[in-house]
């Protein structure tokens, strides 16, 4: 990463409920995005499904960094003060 943006756009693909698409988050997103889904045991396309499916429409780049930011908030004990998805 040396020479690089520090929060420059990742393009990761990935199958999601078996269809195939990409998504664009930054570095530490992702890095995130792999630590909450080792703690639940679960790969990162199940993880992002389960996002998917929670999310109610809209992006899902912004449904996963709003997800993120939820986990990290309840990690600290804080509310989340992000509404959830269902609203």
């Amino acid at each position: 990463m040396t020479g690089e943006a520090p929060f420059a756009i990742r393009k990761r693909s990935l199958s999601v409920a078996g269809h195939p698409t990409s998504v664009s988050l930054e570095e530490p997103f992702w890095d995130a995005l792999r630590d909450i889904a080792a703690g639940r045991g679960v790969s990162i396309p199940a993880l992002v499904a389960a996002i998917d499916r929670d999310r109610g429409g809209g992006n899902l780049s912004s449904a996963i960094r709003v997800h993120v930011l939820r986990h990290a908030l309840e990690e600290a004990g804080r509310p989340a003060a992000v509404p959830s998805p269902e609203g």
